[in-house]
């Protein structure tokens, strides 16, 4: 017994020297729930067309533009999800959308910019255009993303007006809807989804390869 205590311990130990927190791994991911299986496309809509299945990952296929939408809409949630980059791609997360397979949602939902910050045809863009960014509403803070093609880790929080978003542990954005727009909009552009309380999660893809992988979403009780 003494001898399975020991190795039991050591055991512990090496998990511990490998980064393995075990106390909580398992609590930081409960009430999640997978939004992708890994090899279909079940529960998406939308613009099926537009996105195939490549190694545990939905990835955008070159050329070809849509939004990718969930089944179910959601109002007040915490996503996290892992996406890598390919060089000069430039994707949206949507939130709250109307279920629109094709054209731009920024204005008729939210859109959050998935973006290669670093290329060069993107220098002279709005502050609001950046990776992040609540399109045309709120500047997200920069300089935070992975060299292009390696994989980075988002979480956005959604609760009420409030919008977070989280870039490899870093806050980028931490909004409130009604606050930023008060005096108008950045863009200068009618947005009437930010009105929208509930809506799809779309991946808005402009034909650029971007992969998306370990979507994962906890719904959050909305205010009554």
């Amino acid at each position: 017994m003494k001898t399975l205590r020991i190795q039991a311990q050591l055991g512990v130990f090496a998990l511990l020297a490998c980064g393995v927190t075990l106390s909580s791994a398992s609590g930081e991911e409960q009430g999640f729930t997978s939004l992708f299986d890994g090899k279909t496309l079940d529960g998406w809509v939308g613009a099926t067309d537009a996105y195939q299945v490549q190694d545990n990952a939905i990835v955008c296929v070159a050329g070809a533009a849509g939004n990718l939408l969930t089944q179910k809409e959601y109002a007040d949630f915490v996503l996290r999800f892992d996406f890598r980059l390919t060089p000069g791609a430039n994707n949206g997360l949507g939130v709250r959308c109307p279920l629109v397979a094709q054209g731009n949602l920024h204005l008729e939902g939210i859109e959050l910019q998935i973006l290669d910050n670093t290329a060069e045809k993107y220098r002279t863009l709005q502050p609001y255009q950046y990776h992040g960014s609540v399109y045309g509403i709120q500047p997200a803070k920069r300089e935070f993303l992975k060299p292009v093609g390696e994989w980075n880790s988002q979480e956005v929080i959604v609760q009420g007006r409030h919008i977070q978003v989280i870039l490899n542990g870093e806050v980028i954005v931490d909004v409130n809807l009604d606050q930023a727009t008060k005096n108008g909009t950045l863009d200068g552009q009618p947005h009437p989804g930010l009105a929208r309380m509930r809506g799809h999660l779309g991946l808005l893809g402009h034909g650029d390869v971007v992969a998306f992988r370990n979507l994962r979403i906890k719904e959050l009780s909305t205010a009554k």
